[in-house]
């Protein structure tokens, strides 16, 4: 199991701002925020849903290659919502919401990229 997963982000601002709007449709809400000072480099973000930050982010600087993450939705509507929200916060499509028969037969999806190019996803796998 994983517990969290962190990445950098060249504008660290910019991109807390995008993600507490983006994330907000799936229950994800800025929990924690450490400072330069205590992680010894650069500030972090933790994002998260009841209490628990484990989607990070830090102000380490952009990196080489985009990452893709994928967090479950609870439904399609959600998959929709965050679509939506991802967009209006600024993120660029990069697959609207939808069924992707080529993972399986209920896979729902919505991809969009962020400010830095990592292609976050939210998906439901429940039937329709």
């Amino acid at each position: 199991m994983i517990d969290h997963l962190g990445f950098s982000v060249s504008d660290y601002e910019r991109a807390k701002a995008f993600y507490s709007k983006a994330l907000a449709p799936l229950g994800y809400v800025l929990i924690m925020e450490v400072t330069a000072e205590q992680t010894g480099h650069a500030a972090a973000a933790g994002f998260g849903a009841d209490g628990k930050p484990d989607f990070w982010i830090g102000g380490e600087g952009a990196m080489n290659k985009p990452v893709h993450i994928a967090i479950r939705a609870e439904d399609r509507a959600t998959v929709d919502a965050f679509y939506k929200a991802a967009i209006a916060a600024g993120g660029r499509d990069n697959g609207p919401p939808g069924i992707r028969p080529h993972y399986h037969a209920n896979y729902y999806g919505a991809f969009v990229l962020d400010p830095d190019g990592h292609n976050i996803e939210a998906v439901c796998h429940t039937p329709g």
